[in-house]
């Protein structure tokens, strides 16, 4: 999912400057319009990265308290076996 939004960002970026580039302007008029198309492309990419980024970060975050949850249950398992073996042996 996240690699087509990509793909649609730069594709979108790359028609944006040929657009640019073969429209009849003066080389100044140019040069501000790609400049603009620039920065308006970073500006998207590096939102797509952000959310990238928080989808990673929650479901890492997601994983650690799974474990930590397996490992709590298992550590009282174990502590309830222990504690069973050392009472029938008295």
């Amino acid at each position: 999912m996240k690699s087509n939004v990509l793909g649609v960002v730069a594709g979108l970026a790359a028609g944006a400057l040929l657009g640019v580039l073969f429209a009849p302007d003066k080389g100044s008029k140019t040069r501000k319009k790609i400049s603009n198309k620039t920065s308006e492309a970073k500006k998207n990419l590096k939102d797509e990265f952000d959310n990238f980024l928080d989808t990673v970060s929650t479901k890492y975050n997601s994983v650690v308290d799974k474990v930590e949850s397996v490992t709590e249950k298992g550590k009282e398992e174990a502590k309830e076996k222990v504690n069973s073996a050392v009472n029938s042996k008295n």
